[in-house]
Parts: structure tokens; sequence; C-alpha cells
């Protein structure tokens, strides 16, 4: 839970560096949190209401640590539009992400894993 709050600090902040842990919890959250908000919309017959605004509310938080985590591993959040590419895009971008970063402060700032430490 940690790790999602940091990310909702982090609202807009697009510099830096996200760790993987901090992106892949908060990938984690964010899927719990849409299965749930979808089953309550059911239950309370708004179907896409909650789950709607929930989405539309985490769109800037989701697409800064994306690009904070592209940062990590020493690329420009611009790769991220490589994701608009049909196909081979989507999986090209899940490989960046799932990269380990890099060991040394890079153009984008310290290691936030030696930072931690």
């Amino acid at each position: 839970m940690n790790w999602y709050l940091e990310v909702l600090k982090k609202y807009v902040v697009f510099s830096g560096r996200a760790r993987r842990t901090e992106y892949w919890m908060f990938s984690l959250f964010n899927f719990i949190a849409l299965i749930l908000l979808a089953v309550i919309d059911g239950v309370l017959g708004t179907l896409p209401l909650l789950y709607m605004i929930y989405c539309i509310g985490i769109i800037l938080p989701s697409l800064a640590v994306t690009i904070r985590r592209l940062h990590d591993t020493n690329r420009s959040g611009w790769w991220f539009l490589i994701s608009l590419i049909p196909l081979v895009g989507p999986i090209v971008l899940l490989v960046f992400l799932c990269l380990e970063g890099e060991k040394q402060d890079n153009r984008f700032g310290v290691d936030p894993k030696a930072a931690m430490a």
C-alpha cells in the first residue's frame, strides 16, 4: 500500500526514476482496485460509473510512474509511445518495464535503489 501512496504523492512528477517494485506494486494495486470497483458497480447497478471515475483519476499517476520507470532504465519517457505500435509495441514496452534499472546515476537522476539503502 505504501508503494501505491508514494506514486499518488508524486501525482504528476515525470522527472526522476522509479524502481521496478514501485511500478509493479502500483500496477498490482490498480488491478485489484479496478476489479473491486467493477464488482461494486455491478452490485449497485451503476456498472461503468465508479470504474470510469477511478480510471480517469489514475491516468496521470500511471503515466508518470511509467515514465519514471523508463527513466530508471535510462530511456526517455517518449519510449512510452512505442506501445501505440500494434502487437509489437506493448510487448517491447513490457520488456523495458521489466528490465532492471541502471545501478549508477544516469541522466535522469540517482539510483533509487541506492538512495533507499
